[in-house]
């Protein structure tokens, strides 16, 4: 089972791409170190306060796939730099 997540975030206090990449490079490292994920910055590129990712994992069932993206959510979550704005799931 394949389990994807697109999770679109508003990062506070930035005020410049550099801020948010750096922003982005210590929780996407930190997150792929410590759950089975992947993820990868999926729109808003190119906006300084804004970003959409895609956590995409892959399990032997639905339920392990869940888990595992809660998971990673509630990681993302835990950061105060930013807040969740939006979040859809897709199975395959």
């Amino acid at each position: 089972m394949i389990g994807y997540a697109e999770v679109e975030y508003l990062i506070y206090n930035s005020h410049s791409l550099k801020e948010k990449r750096a922003v982005l490079q210590r929780t996407l490292t930190r997150l792929k170190q410590k759950l089975n994920v992947s993820v990868a910055e999926m729109d808003h590129q190119d906006v300084w306060q804004r970003t959409k990712l895609a956590v995409v994992t892959v399990a032997s069932s639905k339920k392990a796939a869940e888990r595992e993206l809660a998971n990673a959510l509630h990681f993302l979550d835990s950061f105060p730099e930013w807040e969740r704005l939006a979040v859809s799931y897709e199975w395959l």
